[in-house]
């Protein structure tokens, strides 16, 4: 299971019934087929920023339109496979699944230059105003990749 779709998986989890303990959370995880460690799912809090209140794990008001949404750089450097430059259009190859969360991220960063994205399951189509506009993005994005 990737990771988006477990943090995913949290939020879902959380929404149903608050867990008070990450222990809690963990069995309620495994009713639902995943099996996770303590310390993955220490970083799944910290990531999709959930505080722990008397009612138990939540999210946090402040949060993002989306805050089963990771940042875009590191859904960038965990899941983009490649970054392929044509005239005015970017082609990312990602894992399979993972082109749609990443294009939202990229969406949400909205960089200058760019016009919009477009996912399949493991392509990124994203479409910027000239060929300068794209390659700048594209070594951009390459960036986050290391």
């Amino acid at each position: 299971m990737s990771k988006v779709l477990r943090q995913k998986t949290i939020l879902a989890v959380l929404e149903q019934r608050p867990a008070t303990t990450q222990e809690q959370l963990q069995r309620a995880l495994a009713k639902r087929g995943i099996r996770v460690g303590q310390a993955t799912l220490s970083r799944d809090i910290r990531d999709l920023g959930l505080v722990k209140s008397s009612r138990g794990y939540g999210v946090q008001m402040e949060a993002s339109a989306d805050p089963g949404l990771p940042p875009a750089p590191r859904l960038v450097r965990e899941f983009v496979q490649g970054v392929r430059a044509a005239q005015n259009l970017l082609v990312l190859r990602t894992a399979v699944g993972s082109a749609q969360p990443v294009a939202a991220a990229l969406d949400e960063e909205a960089w200058p230059g760019t016009i919009g994205t477009i996912a399949g399951d493991d392509t990124v189509l994203i479409i910027c105003t000239d060929s300068k506009s794209a390659r700048k993005l594209a070594a951009t994005i390459r960036r986050m990749q290391a």
